[in-house]
């Protein structure tokens, strides 16, 4: 019995020398040994492998459905009818335009499916994607079961402990430098502190990064301005540099680790009742902007996560306090990983057990060049100026739906810019129509 706690004590010691000489103490000053990189490259080898061994019946065909405008689709509607209609005219077959785009947006629509994961292209061996585990060819369920052993039994104990000792470090570490007086040592040990705890969970993801456009990179003073994907943007993005937070006060864990972090670093936290309350928001945010010396604030003006295939409206606030945006784009590589948050599936703690049995997470950050509001540009034409720039750069669709969709009905609004849009088809020709002889008349007078 001895003998066996010997070993495993050995073992242990083993276990923390190697993750602390050859990941930890690499990741706090920003180096790699180049083992994720070899790590990524054999996984590609191997997805090839699968990919051409998969039937191409069961590749993911792209929605390529494309439809006119309102008037040209219920035109196709009326010629079907033996009774000819004036263009001005109400008819009953118009009525279908409307049942068949209802339908349409029940079984198939574009805001909805930015909700759930990604469709891949073909199988990443991981069971949890659309593409599940089903009998291919002996050799890849032998990779397959191989895969399941490697990702539970060997990197999600180490990427757990990463994680653990990366969390455990910010809160330790910000709270020993918050009793420190407000001068440069303390901002200089704050960003030092975050950099390396970030780099230390980044590696708890087995996450490659690559960073375009470093020129780009946000300044302090400035508002950065991302698409949102995952919880994990915040590390991702912190991993190459220091930003001020913004978001709502929690409790528990998370909340320990919110109350450390503004001890060092003047991180922007609101208290429930403030977040109702707009103008408390903004002023509180243009405080902070206001000092140039603080660190850049990070928002996601999307205000939930969508599925990295495209970017949804911005909220607006964000670009009404004035300054300097710096957008950046982010795009995930779905084939080892989804990093795609489905908080109506998934809770917190679910979500990051998923994150550490992923192949790794494979992400790509452009830093686009900074923005202003252009004289005469109201908030909302900027902001989906940003939007779009942050679109074109990361590949993405550009889409003009409201993110909060997710969890709401649709507005009002929406629907009677339908109806307005019909009652001009139809009673608009029809009050043409009907001025054009009074006009001819006062010619003639």
């Amino acid at each position: 019995m001895d003998d066996l706690w010997s070993i495993a004590v050995v073992l242990l010691q083993v276990w923390f020398s190697v993750m602390i000489g050859f990941i930890m103490i690499p990741a706090m000053f920003g180096l790699s040994l180049g083992v994720t990189s070899v790590y990524i490259q054999i996984l590609v080898k191997i997805l090839e492998v699968t990919v051409r061994k998969l039937d191409e019946k069961e590749a993911y065909k792209p929605d390529s459905r494309e439809g006119g405008s309102m008037e040209q689709e219920m035109g196709e509607l009326r010629r079907y009818r033996t009774q000819s209609i004036s263009r001005g005219e109400f008819a009953l077959s118009d009525s279908f335009y409307f049942y068949i785009k209802g339908l349409e947006s029940i079984v198939d629509d574009q805001v909805t499916q930015r909700f759930s994961s990604e469709e891949l292209v073909s199988w990443n061996l991981l069971t949890r994607t659309n593409h599940n585990f089903h009998y291919i060819s002996l050799r890849l369920t032998v990779i397959w079961g191989l895969g399941v052993i490697i990702r539970y039994c060997v990197l999600f104990p180490l990427r757990i402990t990463l994680a653990i000792i990366g969390l455990t470090w910010l809160v330790i570490g910000t709270t020993l430098v918050g009793f420190l007086p407000n001068k440069r040592l303390k901002n200089w040990l704050s960003e030092l502190v975050h950099l390396m705890c970030y780099r230390i969970c980044a590696r708890g993801l087995s996450a490659t990064i690559q960073y375009h456009n470093k020129e780009n990179k946000p300044q302090k003073g400035g508002i950065c301005v991302a698409n949102h994907t995952s919880p994990i943007d915040i590390v991702i993005l912190a991993n190459d540099g220091c930003y001020a937070m913004v978001g709502q006060s929690h409790g528990g864990l998370m909340g320990v680790i919110q109350r450390s972090m503004v001890r060092s670093c003047p991180h922007v936290w609101f208290e429930r009742s403030e977040m109702r309350d707009r103008n408390a928001v903004t002023s509180r945010l243009r405080a902070h902007v206001a000092a140039k010396t603080n660190l850049p604030i990070l928002i996601f003006p999307e205000g939930t996560c969508i599925n990295n295939t495209s970017v949804m409206m911005f909220k607006k606030g964000s670009f009404e306090i004035g300054g300097t945006i710096y957008p950046v784009a982010i795009k995930y590589d779905p084939r080892f990983g989804d990093a795609f948050w489905n908080s109506a599936k998934y809770n917190m703690v679910n979500y990051l057990l998923r994150m550490m049995t992923s192949w790794a997470i494979v992400v790509n950050v452009w830093y686009l060049p900074p923005m202003t509001r252009r004289e005469g540009e109201d908030a909302a034409q900027f902001a989906n100026r940003v939007k779009s720039a942050i679109a074109h750069q990361g590949g993405l669709l550009d889409m003009a739906w409201d993110g909060s969709l997710k969890r709401a009905k649709v507005k009002e609004e929406f629907k009677e810019q339908q109806q307005k849009m019909y009652s001009s088809m139809v009673m608009g020709k029809k009050g043409r129509n009907s001025q054009e002889p009074h006009t001819e008349s006062t010619r003639r007078q």
